[in-house]
């Protein structure tokens, strides 16, 4: 008889609009996220046995086993979309592809030695979206995405180390995790992956569904399937460079000088002297950049976190947006508001700064009434907006954002 018949799905429950971040929590062994982020956060390894109490509690009653909510037949059959970033690792020797896959290219679970990488599940069931809404006590803009492995026995990625921190949560089978905070972090030059040349494990367990493992960056780790159908859901979060971070802020904030007209005004130096040094750049011209740049206050951060916020809010490459098939006027969209929770599409990123709203690249407050800004100001906070004060939403960005498909309404009725 199949073992699915034998357990039993788990369905995570979605994080409360507020997060009591000062109560103890059994996902980081009893402490509270903010004790987790002053004395771990990049900073050492957590080992968290029973982070998902359901597991345990079910062993415990005499229930099914529970395992993961997502079964190796629709991972693979995710892994076959193109929107959804997959990749397959096979060891002995190391070979690596990406994916879309067809069913028949992924081995069966009775094959060992490979590995199946699903990136931002998240967006595509809502299990995955809901472990991550528990996450929320770090902010929006380090978080990247929840990514699924599954494997055979035996199957992993090879030793390696991360630049970013990640959570590695045991949902099915078995994975015995090797772990080092070595120095030498050089990799393979002969590998088609990035594996570290000279792995010296310092610690090992063996993760057990329910359990977790947090790791800092650039914690030297290794992970090996034990059991068939092994699956590990991992939370990365994002670490852009300096360098990508002010690239892309100046970048934007060059954009935004198109809407001040000031600008179009021509340089002119009536003062210019006549000179024995037409090589360089005249001093009145720099002298007028100057004082152009103080006035725009280009030389100020506020200036340019808007650009680094639009960014950040950026949604990945392969995230695509369905508009309506059959979009609601104006008139039905605010009767839907004030009975249906509106939310942002799973592909949707949005941040704030301060009262500035950004929501995938677009800074959606701006030139936008109160209502409308506090309406995203909402939707940016808690993830989803119910209001029935709206009277107006014709050319508004509300409006517009959800003719793109970027919100979308619940499918039942909240009153």
């Amino acid at each position: 008889m199949s073992s699915f018949y034998l357990s039993k799905p788990y369905q995570p429950p979605l994080a409360p609009k507020n997060l009591p971040i000062s109560e103890p929590w059994a996902l980081f062994g009893g402490i509270n996220p903010k004790r987790f982020m002053k004395d771990y956060w990049q900073k050492k390894p957590l080992l968290v046995r029973g982070a998902i109490p359901a597991f345990s509690l079910a062993s415990q009653n005499g229930d099914p086993p529970l395992v993961s909510p997502i079964s190796y037949e629709e991972l693979v059959e995710l892994s076959g979309y193109d929107d959804v970033e997959s990749r397959l690792i096979q060891s002995q020797p190391w070979r690596f592809q990406h994916g879309p896959f067809q069913k028949k290219v992924v081995p069966s679970l009775k094959k060992s030695d490979w590995t199946l990488l699903l990136q931002g599940m998240e967006t595509h069931h809502p299990a995955a979206a809901n472990i991550l809404s528990w996450f929320r006590f770090i902010p929006d803009a380090r978080l990247d995405d929840l990514m699924i492995s599954i494997a055979g026995i035996g199957g992993g990625v090879g030793p390696h180390f991360d630049s970013y921190d990640v959570f590695l949560i045991q949902m099915s089978g078995r994975r015995q995790w090797r772990i080092s905070q070595q120095k030498d972090l050089n990799l393979n030059p002969k590998l088609p992956l990035k594996i570290l040349q000279n792995f010296n494990c310092e610690q090992e367990w063996i993760l057990e569904p329910g359990d977790m493992l947090y790791l800092p960056p650039h914690i030297a780790h290794d992970g090996i399937a034990l059991d068939a159908g092994c699956q590990t859901w991992s939370v990365g979060f994002r670490s852009p460079s300096f360098k990508e971070l002010l690239q892309e802020g100046l970048w934007r904030l060059a954009e935004s000088l198109e809407d001040a007209p000031e600008l179009e005004e021509k340089f002119t130096d009536p003062k210019q002297a006549a000179t024995e040094n037409a090589e360089q750049l005249p001093k009145e011209l720099i002298k007028q950049l100057s004082s152009q740049i103080q006035k725009l206050k280009l030389h100020q951060i506020d200036a340019f976190l808007p650009g680094v916020a639009a960014y950040l809010s950026e949604p990945k490459q392969q995230a695509f947006f369905d508009s309506p098939i059959k979009p609601l006027n104006p008139n039905a969209f605010l009767k839907n508001l004030a009975q249906r929770q509106l939310r942002p599409s799973p592909q949707t990123r949005i941040l704030s700064l301060g009262k500035k709203v950004f929501c995938n690249g677009e800074e959606v407050s701006k030139n936008q009434t109160a209502m409308i800004i506090a309406a995203w100001n909402t939707l940016s906070a808690n993830k989803y907006l119910q209001i029935s004060s709206l009277r107006k939403v014709q050319e508004s960005s509300l409006y517009e954002a959800y003719l793109a498909g970027w919100l979308i309404f619940d499918i039942q009725t909240k009153r």
